[in-house]
């Protein structure tokens, strides 16, 4: 396969996002491909039940939010041409029986953000007017603004923005409503043999929404029981020393009694929701203890009793960062990264520690996605070469069955291979290699993962290893210390030093790379986002020519410029200590080789001002050589509408061949040009 036809069917692909599934046996899957003037993927349904996937959803719009009932009716938010010929401009809310066709049940202004449904009661969250106390004062309070042409948000919390959009200028809440006349009506239609088109626009009556009194805070995350009798919440609010602290509250659906808080705000740590029990008489929660300048970021599962509102450790002996489902009220299932893998895990909530169902070492496979149905669960898998698939796992005897898939399956080229090395401290370390077909020895380029907590375990469609073995290069996929998946003491060797032992791991694990006959020692590079751009930044400083070129995706640049401007404002309390030593900035005047600058200007993750300070020190501060017309080597390929990551179609394309380009000028001394597209 060529370059060109590799980074064509990467994006043309179709992916699956992910899985909707109920008790009677039904699977529904998320995936999205391209639209029909292949420039916008469009996300909808498909019924995977069967032999072949079975589409559900049409239309020029993605599917938004989703839900499936045990009826097998799915809810979901969706834009709709109106009789003007007009989307609407917020999604309406819609359902699709399991026979017969979607009807609209609600329009809300400002859309739909999350679906639930328990037997006949929905719960959703979307966002309201800070004004509003019920549906008809948020519909006039929208409408006034939007009338009056005003775009401005008066913030009282933090933060303003998240990833790549603005918060506000209402606020989330949640929303309860009675389906028991919706489904009255399904079956008066189903009698009567009465079907509609999906893109219909006529209405059933207008379901009805009462808000949730909510505690004060920033929503974040909730669950609801199987039984809808109340949920929990878990709000954000700052406290002195903790911009992100938060709480989780016990709330009534039907206004029997007032809201409990079950976990008070702390400075150090906070917990998150995962699941609550079948019988809703406790919760899965993870403790995660905050990174600051004294404590590293953990992650221990526990368990919340609802009643009493006690915290007791769950599989205590395990040394993983769980994510976790109920199979029933004693036993959970969980996945987790697993040394470079994935596995599943299952046990009873008072083990001190599950047993392995399916994954770990022996296998490439990492899981995501957990959804119970009866004796099994239905997840996603995906490895580095291959991506995500529908699988049913057995809970009795962990055999995995393959769903009907309706993602495309992408064939790699090459082969996959281990690396190993031994850490500056003598901790063993590990990689995969990516290799084109063929002996070699091949050009090398090395991707540094981003997180920094993470691992190289699965699937990417942003920085897939294929399309560089396609063009002839080994892809190194280095875990260095604060990779995830080797236990707490891999997170605790690198975490307060950002520049140490993971830069000195991900060194070692090139220097066994390159001693292998395959891979050609003299011709390197290296490549990150996020993180990995902060390691990429960090090599360019310390490596002198090592490596041919750079390329730094929404890389951290100043680290204190960097906590104080970005949506997350753990990074300003945890590296306080550490930026005057490991902030990449300091060091511009050391770097001798070319750099390859990516950054777009939505990103509230590591903001614009990062890669502009980056790109400053560059040209002002570099040792880097001009070319042979004394003109500057390095560049800076900038997105105006892309957030952390590049998403859409042409834009992702020119990521890849812009990348490609720059490799095979420095890296092979071949002639490369810029993409047309980018003029």
């Amino acid at each position: 396969m060529t370059t060109n036809d590799a980074v064509t069917t990467l994006l043309d692909a179709r992916r699956l996002q992910g899985l909707l599934t109920n008790q009677s046996g039904r699977v529904i899957a998320r995936y999205s491909f391209l639209n029909s003037e292949g420039s916008t993927y469009l996300t909808h349904l498909a019924d995977i039940g069967g032999e072949s996937p079975r589409r559900l959803t049409r239309g020029e719009q993605s599917i938004g939010p989703a839900a499936l009932s045990e009826t097998g009716t799915i809810y979901f938010a969706a834009k709709r041409t109106g009789e003007d010929g007009k989307d609407a401009a917020s999604p309406s809310l819609w359902a699709l029986p399991e026979t017969g066709e979607a009807r609209k049940l609600a329009d809300h202004d400002g859309g739909f953000s999350r679906l639930e449904v328990r037997g006949q009661t929905m719960v959703a969250q979307f966002p309201v007017h800070t004004w509003a106390a019920d549906e008809n004062e948020h519909q006039e309070f929208s409408r006034e603004r939007r009338e009056s042409k005003v775009s401005a948000i008066l913030h009282s919390g933090f933060p303003i923005r998240r990833w790549d959009h603005d918060l506000g200028p209402g606020r989330d809440t949640l929303a309860i409503a009675d389906l028991n006349s919706v489904a009255e009506e399904f079956d008066e239609e189903l009698a009567a043999n009465v079907t509609r088109d999906d893109s219909s626009t006529a209405a059933s009556s207008e379901l009805m929404f009462r808000y949730c009194a909510l505690p004060p805070g920033r929503l974040v995350d909730w669950a609801v029981d199987d039984e809808a009798r109340f949920v929990l919440v878990q709000v954000e609010k700052p406290i002195p020393g903790q911009l992100e602290a938060s709480e989780i509250w016990q709330i009534d659906l039907h206004g029997h009694g007032a809201p409990r808080r079950l976990t008070e705000v702390a400075a150090d740590h906070a917990f998150g929701i995962d699941a609550i029990s079948p019988d809703g008489t406790r919760a899965l929660v993870t403790r995660e203890q905050f990174w600051t300048s004294t404590a590293n970021l953990s992650a221990t599962l526990m368990l919340l009793d609802l009643d009493t509102g006690t915290l007791s450790p769950v599989w205590s002996d395990a040394d993983f960062w769980f994510d976790p489902v109920w199979a029933d009220d004693s036993t959970i299932v969980a996945t987790a990264d697993d040394h470079g893998r994935g596995s599943v895990f299952i046990g009873d909530v008072n083990d001190e520690q599950p047993r392995r169902l399916v994954g770990g070492p022996g296998q490439k496979y990492a899981f995501a996605g957990l959804q119970v149905q009866g004796l099994s669960v239905v997840a996603t898998a995906s490895a580095i070469d291959v991506a995500p698939l529908p699988i049913a796992i057995d809970l009795l005897s962990g055999q995995i069955s393959e769903l009907a898939n309706p993602a495309t399956v992408i064939d790699e080229t090459g082969s996959l291979a281990e690396v190993a090395a031994v850490g500056d401290d003598g901790t063993a370390v590990r990689a995969w290699l990516a290799l084109p077909d063929g002996e070699g020895p091949f050009p090398l380029v090395v991707f540094a993962h981003g997180g920094p907590w993470g691992s190289w375990n699965a699937w990417t469609y942003r920085w897939n290893p294929g399309p560089f073995t396609a063009a002839g290069y080994a892809v190194l996929l280095p875990d260095p210390a604060i990779s995830t998946g080797y236990g707490q003491s891999m997170i605790d060797r690198g975490q307060q030093e950002l520049g140490g032992p993971p830069f000195t791991d991900v060194l070692a694990l090139t220097d066994a790379a390159i001693a292998r006959p395959d891979v050609d020692a003299e011709r390197t590079a290296l490549a990150g986002g996020s993180y990995g751009g902060y390691m990429a930044n960090w090599v360019a400083g310390h490596t002198s020519d090592r490596f041919t070129c750079i390329v730094t995706h929404a890389s951290l640049w100043n680290t204190t410029s960097m906590g104080r401007t970005t949506d997350n404002a753990s990074w300003d309390v945890a590296m306080r200590k550490q930026s005057g030593t490991y902030s990449p900035h300091l060091f511009a005047d050391r770097i001798e080789v070319p750099m390859l600058v990516i950054h777009g200007d939505k990103d509230y993750r590591v903001p614009i001002g990062q890669g502009q300070e980056l790109w400053y020190d560059l040209l002002t501060r570099s040792k880097t050589p001009r070319d042979a017309e004394g003109l500057t080597q390095h560049r800076f390929l900038y997105f105006p509408d892309e957030g952390h990551w590049v998403a859409g179609r042409g834009n992702a394309e020119v990521w890849y061949r812009t990348v490609l380009a720059f490799l095979d000028l420095h890296v092979l001394g071949l002639d490369a040009q810029r993409a047309r597209t980018l003029g």
